[in-house]
């Protein structure tokens, strides 16, 4: 499974994110990035992977926000199957960035800014949060890949 990453994103605290053309990611996050709530960060949630399919399906049940970033994402991802992912599994993002999932992302009362409905129309379709495997550079239009699953 191989697919392109359309966005990365970073916000000053909660959101929308806003993309960037590259960010560096450590083991904490992306660097630039801030969250509002201690507990939507650290080592096990440093960067959150959502769906650009996942956009599409929300669109399309009326949901307005479409850019990267809108739904507080650091990387927006086409390609991927979302479905197929589970927690553990590692992928490569770029040429040097390695993250694990750690968990699907419970999606929360923030995201009611986005639109009422939410996080309930959120569910099943929120992305992932991961850990940092491997620290690197990362670039909008990257390739992403499935290397262990």
């Amino acid at each position: 499974m191989s697919a392109r990453i359309v966005a990365v994103c970073v916000g000053s605290g909660g959101i929308p994110k806003h993309p960037v053309d590259q960010a560096r990611v450590t083991a904490l996050g992306l660097e630039g990035d801030r969250q509002r709530f201690r507990f939507h960060g650290g080592a096990k949630r440093a960067v959150c992977l959502f769906s650009a399919a996942d956009y599409a399906s929300l669109l399309r049940d009326g949901v307005t926000a479409s850019a990267p970033g809108s739904y507080g994402e650091n990387v927006l991802i086409e390609g991927l199957d979302f479905a197929l992912l589970r927690p553990g599994d590692q992928l490569r993002l770029g040429a040097e960035v390695v993250v694990e999932l750690s968990d699907v992302r419970e999606p929360c009362g923030t995201l009611k800014s986005v639109d009422k409905r939410f996080p309930k129309l959120m569910l099943g379709r929120s992305g992932f949060v991961c850990r940092v495997i491997q620290e690197g550079l990362l670039r909008s239009g990257d390739t992403a890949q499935l290397v262990t699953g």
